[in-house]
This record gives structure tokens, C-alpha cells and sequence, in this order.
């Protein structure tokens, strides 16, 4: 009897012939499925997606929610300025310099005599929009090379990932920095956005190269390639939607690491000029004011902290909701 059921699940853990890594599967025997009631699917159920799985959860997330609100606002905010403020945020007076706030001007006035309030609600156009374009960027440069060297391997891979350790060993702050000491004399949006993108695309080549590796040898395109796809199709129409989980992580949480750093290099005298309005050009300016008069500094770093903590919040959100694994609750 002993021997029979043995020989039985012998037989039952069958592998599948030639797997490919990952793919390794067996058959369990009956006898060691005495859970198959409890979790069997309800069939009456329609099926659901993974990202129908994510919306669901993000829903009932607190943390979404508010961080979403937040972003939503921001975003409206950069948008429509002049909905929300109605002062020329260029428009100074030496005669309101450093004046407290009074009605229409709820912030009061800085250094120059400009409105406090509508700068700060200028300033988000110009922080937002680079913020949101350098993460596009991003996202297509660093997620097309990063699913070129995991599909491809080979020396593709080896060239491409040796490209991609050289910029990795380049701080994105300190390289911008020199880099744009070569180009100060331009007043463009541009210079600070392909300059981030720059040296900011080698985490997301190298995030997106590890969810193609693990994408590429999953049944689905196995069963494609069976079925008389080519790889090119295989891997845009098949491999990268199926690894889009981390990269939309990874873009949601670095949209706030941009803001920052375009603050950084405006407030240490060498991103936008002082002719564009933006949070970190604001800071930079009034640093000297700190203990004379803190109001004109902490309006635009008030905004800009609750800018980034709202994308990086959502960021968190989005990742509980994409990788069940990391869910804390």
C-alpha cells in the first residue's frame, strides 16, 4: 500500500519537458490537496485584471486618497495660476518690501515688494511642469533601454548595462551642475529638463531591464513565440505591458525627486533665471531673511514639501497596490 501511493505521487510530480526559468511546474496528487473546496474559484465571478485588482485597493487606501487630492490640486494649481491668483507675480514695489499680510495679499510681500501669495502660485507652474515632463522623459529613455538589454541579453545587454553603470557612478545633482555651467547664458525650460533626464535615467533602466528579465521567460510569451510572433512584437506588445507595474512605481515616486532637484540647482544660483517665477528661485532668495522675517521663506518651501510628500505618498500607495508582497497590512 505504502509503495503504491508512493509510486503514485512519484508519478504525479511530473515536470513539464524543457522548462524555461521559472517555468518549472508539477502535478500535485489529490491526496495532498485536501484544500481544493476551500480555495477553489467561483466561476459565476467575472474576472478581473491586475490593474482592476490595483484600483481596488487603491480605492480603500487612505493614503492614496489624500496624496491623490493633494496632486489633483497641485496639478490644477500649475495649470490655471491665474484662477487663483490674480496679482502679477512680477509686479513689485520697493514701498511694500517685507509688508505683512493684509487683504488680497494673505502672505504679505517680499525682499523686492512682491506678492508672497502669487508667487508661490506662479512658482508651481514652472516646478510641476519640469517635474512632470523630466519623469516622461525619463520613463521612455530609461524604460526603452532598460527593456532592450533584459530581452536581448547577450553582449546588448552587456554593452548597454556597461553604459548604464557610467552614468550611475555620476551623481544627478553634481552632474547637472556642471553641465549646466556650460550653458548658462540659456533662459529655457529645456536645459533643466533634458539635463535632469540625462543623468536621471539609469534607475529606470535598470528597474524596468530586472521586470523584463522576469517577464520574458513567463509562459505568455513562450506560448507567443509558438505561436509565430516575432521578438520585436513579442517584447512591445506582450513583455513591456507586462512589466509596467515597477516602472509606474518608480515614476510616481521620482516625480518628486525632480521637483527637488530643479529647486536645488535654482536655489544654488545655476538652474532658472531669476526672470522665471519658481519655488526654488523664492528660496534661494529669501535665505537670507530667515530670522529677520521667516514667512517669506516658508510660504514657497511649505509648498514645495507638500508637493513632494503628496507624489511620494501616492508613489508608496501605488506600490502596495501593484506588488501584494509589500503591502504592509
Amino acid at each position: 500500500m505504502n509503495e503504491s501511493s508512493e509510486q503514485n505521487k512519484s508519478q504525479a510530480r511530473v515536470y513539464f519537458p524543457d522548462p524555461l526559468p521559472g517555468q518549472e511546474r508539477f502535478v500535485a496528487p489529490i491526496d495532498e490537496t485536501p484544500l481544493r473546496e476551500v480555495d477553489s474559484v467561483d466561476e459565476d465571478v467575472p474576472p478581473t485584471s491586475m490593474w482592476a485588482d490595483a484600483w481596488k485597493t487603491l480605492r480603500r487606501n487612505p493614503l492614496f486618497i489624500i496624496s491623490a487630492i493633494l496632486a489633483i490640486v497641485v496639478i490644477l494649481v500649475a495649470l490655471f495660476p491665474n484662477f487663483f491668483a490674480k496679482q502679477d507675480p512680477m509686479a513689485c514695489s520697493l514701498s511694500n518690501s517685507l509688508e505683512p499680510g493684509r487683504a488680497g495679499h494673505p502672505f504679505g510681500f517680499d525682499l523686492q515688494g512682491c506678492d508672497v501669495y502669487s508667487r508661490v502660485i506662479h512658482g508651481a507652474r514652472t516646478s510641476v511642469a519640469i517635474g512632470i515632463m523630466t519623469t516622461i522623459l525619463v520613463t521612455v529613455l530609461g524604460g526603452l533601454v532598460g527593456a532592450i538589454a533584459g530581452f536581448f541579453g547577450g553582449w546588448v545587454d552587456a554593452v548597454l548595462s556597461r553604459i548604464t553603470d557610467i552614468f550611475f557612478a555620476i551623481p544627478m545633482i553634481l552632474g547637472a551642475i556642471v553641465l549646466l555651467q556650460m550653458f548658462r547664458t540659456s533662459t529655457s525650460l529645456w536645459k533643466i529638463i533634458l539635463t535632469l533626464t540625462l543623468f536621471g535615467w539609469v534607475n529606470m533602466a535598470r528597474i524596468t531591464r530586472s521586470a523584463v528579465l522576469e517577464a520574458k521567460n513567463l509562459e505568455f510569451n513562450t506560448a507567443s513565440t509558438a505561436l509565430g510572433s516575432t521578438p520585436l512584437r513579442n517584447l512591445f506588445r506582450h513583455i513591456i505591458p507586462n512589466s509596467l507595474a515597477p516602472v509606474i512605481v518608480m515614476a510616481t515616486m521620482s516625480l518628486g525627486t525632480y521637483i527637488v532637484s530643479e529647486a536645488t540647482l535654482s536655489f544654488l544660483g545655476i538652474g532658472l533665471p531669476s526672470t522665471v517665477v519658481s519655488w526654488g528661485g523664492d528660496i534661494s532668495t529669501a535665505q537670507n531673511l530667515l530670522t529677520t522675517n521667516p514667512s517669506v521663506l516658508f510660504y514657497p518651501s511649505a509648498a514645495l514639501a507638500i508637493t513632494v510628500l503628496a507624489f511620494i505618498m501616492m508613489g508608496d500607495a501605488v506600490k502596495d497596490a501593484l506588488d501584494p508582497k509589500s503591502r504592509t497590512a
